[in-house]
């Protein structure tokens, strides 16, 4: 199994063979510190940028060279946080010792703060119903693991999170069934048990609403979060997600959401495609979305956790590309919002 060669050389790089080598031989995640000790906090944006919000960009976003990511974020964009999911053609979850060293070394160098783990925590099929029209046939994002790894998955992200300093850990809740209504309850216990691993690491996990999963909408947000009562799970609010599956965002899907339990915010846009009943990607500012309203709400309901660039966009040729024309319209966003 891949991952399990991952963690052994991940416990190897953080200095943690002592650690581990009191416990089982099949057990992968040792007790304790098992990362360094390099500070990656810092006081300021490289051009005094200033925001309720952790203004931020998913670094594969723009592009799997991480060094160059983290120089378009910090220099060009001026930001000082970023959102992790992937480098140099891989998932996070899969990098090995020598390379979760390096990412640090760079994030350090551009002085970068982590928002979250973008995990692909619960992204598979739930075990024994009916496989869903959603369930990719090859990886995305370089995640390609089993509903058997999941457990794996989980502690991974949590490890990840406290080597990368950061408390929070993006979920989702399997791939998206005709009827989940026979499943609905497992499911939600299970987002429940893993909340509570979770917890007892100072870690918050963050739900996301992904068109493709069994919590698309704010409507269906706002029922998983009234079920799995506990503070270490909040939502991954993406309006994006929401209105590609028909819903109104904003201010009608905001609305019904319990503010309290956001707990990161992904921005990306939707427009019609010209058949006018489906959704294509936008850049930031040129779709459906109202974002000047949704960054002034959230800025008046107090939110002051991430708002975080996905681009998904890639209408200027380029994934750097896009993503800069995608920045400039949500900057543009934030500053008629009040919020930068």
């Amino acid at each position: 199994m891949e991952l399990r060669k991952s963690r052994r050389e991940f416990l190897v790089g953080m200095g943690a063979v002592a650690a581990a080598g009191s416990f089982p031989e099949g057990r992968l995640f040792a007790r304790g510190r098992l990362y360094a000790q390099t500070d990656l906090t810092y006081s300021a944006g490289a051009d005094g940028m200033s925001s309720p919000f952790r203004v931020a960009v998913i670094n594969d976003e723009v592009g799997q060279d991480f060094e160059r990511s983290c120089e378009v974020v910090a220099r060009e964009f001026g930001l000082e946080w970023i959102e992790l999911r992937g480098m140099w053609n891989k998932n996070l979850l899969k990098l090995d010792a020598k390379e979760v060293a390096e990412a640090r070394r760079i994030l350090e160098k551009y002085k970068l703060r982590v928002t979250d783990i973008a995990s692909p925590l619960f992204k598979v099929d739930w075990p024994g119903a009916p496989k869903s029209q959603f369930s990719p046939k090859g990886a995305q994002f370089n995640a390609d693991f089993t509903y058997e790894q999941q457990d794996e998955i989980l502690e991974r992200s949590i490890e990840l999170a406290k080597a990368f300093q950061t408390d929070r850990v993006r979920c989702f809740d399997f791939w998206r069934l005709e009827d989940q209504a026979p499943y609905r309850t497992a499911i939600n216990q299970k987002l429940l048990a893993a909340a509570g691993v979770a917890e007892k690491k100072g870690i918050t996990l963050l739900l996301e609403n992904e068109p493709a999963c069994n919590t698309a909408t704010a409507v269906e947000a706002v029922k998983v979060l009234a079920e799995v009562k506990s503070p270490s799970l909040m939502l991954n609010w993406d309006p994006g997600n929401a209105a590609s599956r028909g819903e109104k965002a904003f201010p009608d899907g905001y609305a019904l959401l319990p503010k309290e339990r956001i707990g990161h915010c992904h921005c990306k846009d939707v427009a019609k495609k010209p058949d006018g009943d489906r959704y294509d990607w936008a850049p930031m500012g040129k779709g459906l979305i109202d974002w000047t309203g949704q960054f002034r709400a959230l800025k008046r309901d107090g939110y002051r956790f991430a708002v975080s660039l996905e681009t998904h966009w890639r209408g200027a040729g380029t994934a750097e590309e896009s993503t800069r024309q995608s920045w400039a319209g949500m900057k543009d966003e934030l500053q008629k919002a009040g919020a930068l």
